[in-house]
């Protein structure tokens, strides 16, 4: 067995490998970037490298810099965690010629299932039912827009070395091909270095289903079980789940042949991934093969109850597996949600900045369930624009899928994130959608079908609604039962509050009356009685309560004159007032917020890469004007109407700010 191994990644994954090679009792190596210098990989290994500036095409993608690395902390073996140099071939065979293990499988397998149109090649040679589509090398546009017209729209245009949802561009008409092939070479380009693309048909209704492999050196390859990982935005994975609402034994136990039949024709080792699309009938296509660890492996982990990283690293090293096909578990139901810095009332758009609080949820059991928390960073860690925004993950294992959907929304409410945006009110209310809860039409297309117009927030129901207006007026008694406590007030007493206030949420007053202390309140809702029981101390962001009989957690924080409640989806603004005060607040005039529609602003912090007008242009509704790059991807952004520009204050590698102005319409 290896002494030490360096871990050729950073963030969650780092940490991941470093808890499972601590526990074998193999020391740690991490490298990082500039930007990375206070990381949680870097303080929780035994050592760490500085391996150069910010940008990964100058730090983590530079194979020498991490052979140099090894060669210097004297480490046996690389783990590539995923992305980076953890499918590129040339990175296996130099490790190999400096004499270090990889973790992961052998270069040949990699540059055959790697590399995805070679794997659609391998794939066909063995006899595994593919998608339609071109396999080959595309020249250009005008080749791409010939190739999308045979195979019939809708196509899909993939970077051949992409992976993670970059990369890859959905086309319904030769317009689209137009436009988004060359977008799809630069992001190819920009991240994997590979311009080459490819072009598949788009199959709709699609699943998106997946086989964990494993496999040793001794030619055993066992697959264990799916992961459904159907919900997807803009082709990134956001919900993952084991096993799959739709999969039955019986295909179940045909993807997984097909899957490890495919591994043993490339001599296959160590953890992978076959992916596959499945149609409503259940049939199911080759996808592409992951040669490497997945993000969503912990699901895997849950129901089989097998640490992956550690059999990988027992694989490099020479072992057999210690288990056979028929040992596999299949026991009881994991979800993984993905808590990314982005704002989803903004379209999803990618939010950078310091994380000023970050309170995960505590890991462990939860009722009858567990929670489990993957993460790279802590309180006060700085969320970079060089890397993927990804917070944490956040899996919850239960007997059922209905329990293990439940205890995600209990954990999300218990997730406290300030500083930058973050997902977790619209994780939250993926949990609490009906089409997801029943699982029998989860599609790739939900999150676009249920959430066209994007995503608002979650109306609060009827219970939710009480429980948020009672718990802000318990919290106001609390508050008010301390400020009578505060000495040398001038009339020589403390303030003096009834029982009555009036809660001002979503423009609706609703009067309540409270009664009660010492943590055990009853509150008067619009004439319903609800019993609060709680020990909510002043300042504490999380509200734990028992309201009415059931168990809740809500975000308290404060906000000017009221409070900002979270719980089930959304936030709520609201207020707490005295009858008198309500009944003034009711004469206030609101406040009009500024007309900024002549103006075109960044909707992200990001580099402009394009500026597609002039002054005086005439652009008609949906014209392109400009591309920002922000997090490695592109976003174009289009005219809202028709208008002529006025002033352009923007270029080409500018780097913006959110909100900044990129130009103005003159008309």
């Amino acid at each position: 067995m290896f002494k030490k191994i360096l871990i050729a990644n950073r963030g969650e994954i780092a940490c991941r490998v470093i808890r499972s090679a601590r526990a074998m009792g193999i020391a740690t190596v991490a490298v990082y970037s500039d930007a990375d210098a206070n990381a949680l990989h870097v303080r929780e290994a035994d050592e760490a490298v500085h391996i150069g500036p910010s940008p990964a095409a100058e730090s983590y993608l530079v194979a020498d810099k991490i052979v140099a690395a090894c060669l210097a902390t004297g480490a046996e073996a690389v783990h590539p965690g995923y992305g980076f140099l953890s499918e590129r071939a040339s990175f296996v065979e130099a490790l190999s010629a400096a004499g270090i293990a990889f973790i992961g499988p052998p270069a040949s397998a990699i540059a055959a299932m790697g590399d995805k149109i070679e794997s659609k090649r391998r794939a066909l040679a063995a006899g595994v039912s593919v998608v339609p589509g071109f396999v080959g090398e595309i020249d250009d546009t005008e080749h791409a827009v010939r190739i999308a017209s045979d195979i019939g729209y809708p196509v899909m245009m993939k970077a051949s070395a992409g992976g993670g949802g970059k990369g890859m561009r959905l086309a319904w008409s030769e317009a689209d091909v137009r436009e988004g092939f060359e977008a799809t070479r630069r992001e190819g380009l920009a991240s994997f270095g590979d311009d080459r693309v490819f072009i598949e048909k788009f199959v709709e209704q699609p699943r998106h289903i997946e086989i964990q492999l494993i496999g040793d050196a001794h030619g055993n390859v066992i697959y264990l079980n799916e992961r459904d990982c159907s919900i997807q935005r803009r082709h990134q994975k956001v919900v993952e789940e084991a096993p799959s609402p739709f999969v039955t034994p019986e295909m179940r136990k045909a993807m997984g042949e097909q899957a490890v039949a495919l591994a043993k024709n490339v001599g296959y080792t160590s953890a992978g991934t076959v992916e596959f699309i499945a149609g409503a009938d259940r049939s199911f296509y080759f996808l592409e093969m992951n040669t490497r660890l997945q993000v969503e492996h912990p699901v895997t982990e849950c129901i089989t109850g097998l640490d992956l990283v550690e059999l990988m690293i027992r694989v490099a090293a020479g072992e057999a597996l210690p288990f056979r096909q028929d040992d596999v578990q299949l026991n009881g139901w994991a979800i993984e949600t993905r808590v990314y810095a982005e704002d989803p009332y903004r379209g999803f758009l990618p939010s950078i900045g310091r994380l000023s609080a970050c309170r995960p949820p505590e890991p462990g059991r939860l009722g009858p369930a567990l929670v489990r928390i993957d993460t790279g960073v802590v309180e006060g860690a700085e969320i970079s624009m060089f890397y993927d925004p990804m917070i944490a993950k956040l899996i919850t294992w239960a007997p059922t899928r209905a329990l293990a959907i439940a205890a995600q929304a209990d954990a999300l409410d218990r997730y406290f994130i300030r500083g930058i945006s973050h997902n977790i009110d619209f994780l939250s209310a993926i949990m609490a959608h009906p089409r997801f809860q029943a699982g029998e039409n989860v599609t790739t297309g939900f999150i676009a079908e249920e959430y066209p117009d994007g995503f608002q927030g979650s109306a609060a129901d009827g219970a939710t609604a009480d429980a948020i207006i009672a718990a802000a007026a318990v919290v106001q008694a609390i508050e008010a039962e301390r400020a009578q406590l505060i000495d040398g007030q001038l009339s020589g007493s403390g303030a003096e509050y009834g029982e009555d206030w009036v809660v001002e949420m979503g423009g609706t007053q609703t009067p309540v009356s409270i009664s009660g202390d010492g943590g055990r309140f009853d509150v008067l809702v619009d004439g319903r009685d609800v019993a609060v029981s709680t020990d909510w101390r002043v300042g504490s962001p999380l509200f734990e309560a028992e309201i009415d009989g059931v168990a809740r957690s809500l975000t308290v924080e404060k906000t000017g004159s009221g409070l900002k409640i979270t719980t089930r989806g959304a936030g709520h603004k609201v207020r707490v007032l005295t009858p008198r005060a309500a009944e003034l607040a009711r004469y206030m005039i609101p406040k009009v917020a500024p007309d900024m529609s002549r103006f075109l602003l960044c909707p992200m912090p990001g580099l402009v890469v394009s500026v597609a007008v002039t002054e005086g242009d005439k652009v008609e509704a949906g014209q392109q004007l400009a591309t920002v790059e922000a997090m490695k991807m592109e976003n174009i952004l289009r005219a809202e109407k028709s208008g002529t520009i006025g002033k352009v204050l923007a270029k080409a590698g500018d780097s913006l700010t959110v909100d900044a102005v990129i130009l103005e319409f003159a008309s």
